[in-house]
């Protein structure tokens, strides 16, 4: 292997990583989403629990949320949404919606829908969605 193939295999490994870190923040912040509007207050063991995962892994991504000013936490621990983050969270959140939808329309059973969706909803890019949504509309008014 050259060089240059070396170099830009490692710069599509450097864009694939940055893609899931992104996927992973837009992942926690809407969980952040959906829990505040269940529940009181939200915390890491609440986003933990939801998620089943560890809590270790959940505080460390709290501090990157925080680093980035997605997020606000109390000294009591409560988690909340800054501007930026609640603007990502809904965006993320209404892809979900819409695509999961959108999959059940088609005759795709629930769960499958919902864990699909939650898998596109990160990468299907802002032109793609918008049209998928003008579509629905639209059929939608027939």
């Amino acid at each position: 292997m050259n060089d240059t193939h070396r170099m830009m295999k490692t710069s599509i490994e450097v864009i694939r990583l940055r893609e899931k870190s992104n996927e992973s923040a837009e992942m926690y912040l809407e969980t952040i989403l959906i829990l505040s509007e269940k529940l009181p207050v939200v915390r890491s063991v609440d986003v933990a629990n939801e998620l089943d995962f560890k809590k270790s892994r959940v505080s460390i991504a709290m501090k990157h949320l925080r680093e980035k000013n997605q997020i606000t936490m109390t000294d009591a621990g409560y988690i909340y949404l800054t501007e930026e983050g609640r603007s990502i969270a809904e965006m993320i959140y209404e892809r979900h919606k819409v695509i999961a939808k959108v999959l059940e329309a088609l005759g795709v059973p629930k769960d499958i829908a919902n864990n699909d969706a939650c898998r596109i909803e990160h990468v299907i890019s802002q032109e793609s969605f918008e049209a998928i949504k003008k579509h629905i509309h639209q059929f939608s008014q027939k």
